[in-house]
């Protein structure tokens, strides 16, 4: 007869507290909290359960450590961690689910920030995008602005609001409104409200939710949901890969959740780019051997809002040296150096996908060459525009692309 395995103690408990409190808590959290050893959290956080805390508490380290040392020591003592509102939602609960077991910790999430604005403005969850922009870059806001969709921001600090709206603004997203979400759930809770490109609010919390409801001027720079974005939208000297063939790629790639890219021969960065903009778990590696190149493909990174994207400035296939394990490859240019496609099939991950253009004799020899000894798609890209001749129009032919495309076994 097997034995009944006993549950494991949980010695970790994240309690999500709001403005309000300990007016905000129920008899449970109320109860952990009074019972914990150790009590963990902001300054903030403390300081609103200080008259219910007998435990030591333990402000979090500046900078913060988001390997929870300090927490992971006291393992098996009774230990308390406070969290903003719902601590899975950006918050510190899931840094420390990477560390801590499910097993061995209990969770009593408070409403988050971004809830407690949707139920101001009466917005549907489902309906909205919700983004943190809490220490990180403005820019991924960009791929989000959509006519007529509704954000809500969370914020580092007061002055966020102001420069978001200023970036509407150079973006032709003036007539968007803004609104500014203060201390929600809180004493000093507060709502206004300004246009994008007359936003003058000022002495805004440094807490706050920021929602947008985005409404784009003719010259709005909208990034569309499809690939094969403009090639207008894209900063380059001409070594980009043009729009229907760049679509053809990406579909090539087959790009899937949580994946990296490997953009060898970057050019303008559009493929890496591209791929990033299919989910925001996506992640791109470009490497690029011109320097002017290479500061080109992070600058656009950033204008379509996929600052993630990293750039390493070197030649292929010496620059492939200890880089992440790649789960596709793109080849579009430098391919037909000597050991890069060999350097690449080898660099692959087992199921990977290496997709490589070619428009010059010698790389598209190297293609054939590894058709005929590995198989895989062969084919080739003809794109044909038509222009003025004289005073009427004529098709005129690109360069044609042959495109091989190989799943490793």
């Amino acid at each position: 007869m097997s034995k009944i395995r006993q549950p494991t103690p949980q010695w970790l408990t994240i309690v999500g507290i709001g403005e309000d409190g300990l007016a905000g808590l129920g008899d449970e959290a109320k109860q952990r909290i009074a019972q914990a050893e150790f009590i963990f959290g902001g300054k903030r956080h403390l300081a609103l359960i200080a008259s219910l805390a007998k435990g030591e508490p333990r402000p979090w380290p500046v900078p913060f450590d988001a390997g929870m040392a300090d927490v992971l020591a006291l393992a098996g003592r009774n230990v308390c961690v406070l969290a903003s509102g719902d601590p899975f939602f950006h918050g510190v609960g899931a840094t420390l689910a990477r560390k801590v077991g499910p097993q061995d910790m209990h969770v009593i999430p408070a409403p988050s920030a971004v809830s407690l604005a949707a139920a101001r403005l009466g917005w549907a969850l489902q309906d909205i995008e919700a983004v943190s922009l809490h220490g990180r870059p403005l820019d991924l806001i960009r791929p989000l602005l959509q006519p007529r969709a509704r954000l809500l921001v969370l914020t580092s600090d007061g002055q966020a609001p102001a420069a978001i709206a200023s970036l509407l603004t150079e973006l032709d997203f003036g007539p968007s409104r803004l609104t500014v979400l203060e201390a929600l759930g809180g004493p000093n809770e507060n709502l206004r409200t300004a246009r994008a490109d007359a936003f003058d609010l000022e002495n805004v919390n440094p807490l706050n939710v920021l929602a947008v409801e985005v409404e784009s001027g003719p010259d709005a720079r909208i990034l569309p949901l499809a690939s094969g974005r403009a090639d207008h939208l894209f900063d380059h000297d001409g070594q980009i890969t043009k729009r229907e063939i760049r679509a053809i790629t990406l579909s090539a790639l087959a790009p899937r959740r949580g994946e990296l890219l490997w953009d060898i021969g970057a050019g303008s960065g559009s493929i890496g780019i591209e791929w990033m903009l299919a989910h925001p778990s996506m992640r791109t590696i470009a490497i690029e051997a011109d320097p002017i190149r290479a500061a080109r493909v992070a600058r656009n990174a950033a204008a379509c809002g996929v600052p993630g994207l990293v750039v390493v400035e070197g030649s292929a296939p010496g620059a492939l040296a200890g880089l992440e394990t790649p789960d596709a490859i793109f080849i579009g240019g430098g391919g037909s150096e000597e050991g890069v496609l060999n350097e690449a099939i080898e660099a692959l991950r087992s199921g990977g996908r290496l997709v490589a253009n070619a428009v010059t004799l010698e790389m598209e020899a190297l293609l054939l060459t590894q058709h005929m000894k590995l198989g895989g798609d062969l084919a080739r890209l003809a794109i044909s525009r038509a222009s003025p001749v004289g005073s009427m129009q004529a098709w005129r032919s690109a360069m044609p692309v042959t495109q091989w495309s190989w799943l490793k076994p």
